[in-house]
């Protein structure tokens, strides 16, 4: 339950960001960024693989492309359910959700499964004589 808890958070803090630096997207206040990241969350869960299933042969024409614009159509949708949250015009949609898939996975690396932040050791090896 933490983790999941984390992972929200997470990405509502990403779609935070996201809503500074994409003029399109607009976010009223921290509630509707939290409600909207649940929103998206159950969106992409349920509705997307529907989508992406329907979509295949487009997909499959444009080598994995069209994923980018599957991906606004939930961020837009998510805007259109969720009071508050405002995602105006596709473009602004499809470079929004590009923009939060890379602050998410940025964000996610650093948070292990069961919500705990995880260090990142890197050894150093030493040659010999």
């Amino acid at each position: 339950m933490p983790g999941l808890l984390i992972r929200w958070f997470t990405t509502a803090f990403a779609l935070w960001l996201t809503s500074q630096l994409i003029s399109g997207i607009y976010a009223s206040g921290v509630m509707p960024l939290f409600f909207a990241a649940v929103v998206l969350g159950l969106l992409n869960a349920m509705v997307r693989p529907v989508v992406l299933l329907l979509t295949l042969p487009i997909n499959i024409l444009t080598l994995g492309l069209f994923t980018f614009v599957i991906n606004g159509f939930m961020l837009k949708l998510t805007g259109s359910l969720v009071p508050g949250f405002q995602v105006r015009g596709f473009w602004a949609a499809v470079f929004g959700a590009l923009l939060l898939s890379v602050f998410s996975f940025l964000i996610n690396v650093f948070i292990s499964d069961s919500g705990h932040v995880e260090y990142i050791y890197i050894q150093r090896i030493e040659k010999g004589p």
